[in-house]
């Protein structure tokens, strides 16, 4: 039994270092995919928003998610030590639990993060950088962990609802959409984005190079994130649930990118690699809901579908709605998260399309409007633009005093 504890525990630690990896992925996509002159503000966020989320889900965000809903985090001692794990598992069977809260902690920490990233790309290049950390504060304090209780940590959409979410395309996922979308709203487009007469101008990442490595890391992450949350490896089922997992999350991200590739080459005639790289993310984020219970060939029918959903998304969002997200994070976690939660009725006997649904409403509604609050209380209080000539010069210069490419580029290119 202790051989098992330590097995399972060791497993699901390197399952959240997977995880706290795609921080690595989110910061390169994301650095890829908008202009030199911003890019050093860019990686400091990101390194700023994992360091937050670090130390404010242990202050207050996991006695929220996994205490009573309402409760700050009162210390290590809520945690326990490896030694009572251990007594408790050998005291208590097959009914105890598999791996000490502190792993559990780490485990979910990174998820916190992660969503928490999927706010960064979509306010790229024009936010101020302490109003996006202040926000991160919040986010992964108290709105990310009251609709985790809601589902993960047993309350009413899970029990009541039965709204069934395996890895998080919703409550990880969506969550990060929703709050990117009210940031998004409340912040404008880019200089330039949008023409008085309607039309719509690209505006080019600097480096597809640096987009593809982050779209490889998040891709290699997500086996942690998918296979972590089968939450233990050591006996026979759930060795061969992990390995399933593994497969079908690798299967549906490969389906995720032919997919858009193919539309995009239909639709615009160019084999669009950014396109081709939000589609495998896409096919990462449908799969999350269930990677467990579909047959391989129906996880490539998943990804495939939110490969195809994330470039028509993207393109609505940007031609048709103006909203601009330069790095595509409102669709690939926000459309495909939704496709993923409701594709788990196509393999999931015990979910319910009421609950699906339900599930999707009030995570949504819930991280949306109250992340549009806080978005407008820190618009009040300190600004959340830049001025037009700072977004101009590019907010490396003015928000984080260097640049990323000192030895090529110049401000204002």
């Amino acid at each position: 039994m202790e051989l098992s504890y330590a097995l399972d525990t060791f497993y699901f630690l390197m399952s959240g270092v997977l995880v706290m990896w795609m921080a690595a992925g989110f910061t390169m996509l994301e650095a890829g995919l908008v202009r030199a002159k911003n890019t050093a503000e860019i990686l400091t966020k990101n390194v700023g928003l994992y360091s937050i989320a670090c130390i404010m889900y242990m202050l207050a965000g996991y006695g929220i998610m996994y205490g009573d809903g309402t409760g700050i985090f009162p210390g290590f001692g809520m945690l326990g030590t490896a030694d009572n794990a251990v007594a408790d598992v050998v005291a208590g069977g097959d009914d105890a639990p598999y791996y000490s809260n502190l792993s559990d902690f780490f485990f979910q920490v990174v998820f916190v993060a992660t969503a928490m990233s999927i706010v960064s790309g979509a306010v790229a290049e024009r936010m101020k950088l302490w109003a996006f950390l202040g926000f991160a504060v919040v986010m992964t304090a108290v709105i990310y962990p009251v609709q985790g209780y809601w589902t993960w940590g047993g309350g009413f959409l899970g029990e009541t609802f039965g709204y069934s979410d395996y890895a998080g395309s919703g409550i990880v996922h969506l969550a990060g959409a929703a709050a990117a979308l009210a940031g998004v709203l409340v912040l404008g487009a880019r200089k330039g984005k949008y023409g008085a007469k309607g039309e719509v101008h690209a505006i080019p990442g600097a480096n597809l190079p640096l987009a593809t490595l982050g779209t490889f890391i998040l891709w290699m992450g997500w086996f942690g994130f998918n296979g972590g949350s089968e939450l233990k490896v050591s006996d026979v089922g759930s060795a061969n649930n992990v390995a399933l997992v593994f497969t079908n999350t690798n299967l549906a991200a490969a389906a995720g990118l032919v997919g858009a590739l193919i539309l995009a080459k239909l639709w615009f005639g160019k084999a669009d690699l950014t396109m081709a790289l939000n589609g495998a993310l896409a096919g990462l984020v449908s799969i999350t809901a269930d990677p467990l219970s579909p047959s391989p060939l129906l996880a490539i029918f998943i990804g495939l579908v939110g490969g195809l959903l994330v470039v028509g998304s993207i393109v609505m969002l940007d031609r048709k709605l103006r909203i601009d997200d330069p790095v595509g994070a409102i669709s690939v976690h926000g459309t495909a998260g939704i496709w993923g939660v409701l594709a788990v009725l196509l393999s999931n006997g015990d979910a319910t399309l009421s609950g699906q649904l339900i599930g999707l409403a009030v995570i949504f509604s819930w991280v949306f409007f109250a992340s549009l609050l806080v978005w407008f209380v820190l618009k009040t209080v300190m600004g959340i633009r830049v001025s037009e000539q700072e977004e101009y010069e590019g907010v490396d210069l003015h928000e984080c005093g260097l640049e990323a490419y000192p030895e090529f580029t110049k401000s204002g290119d």
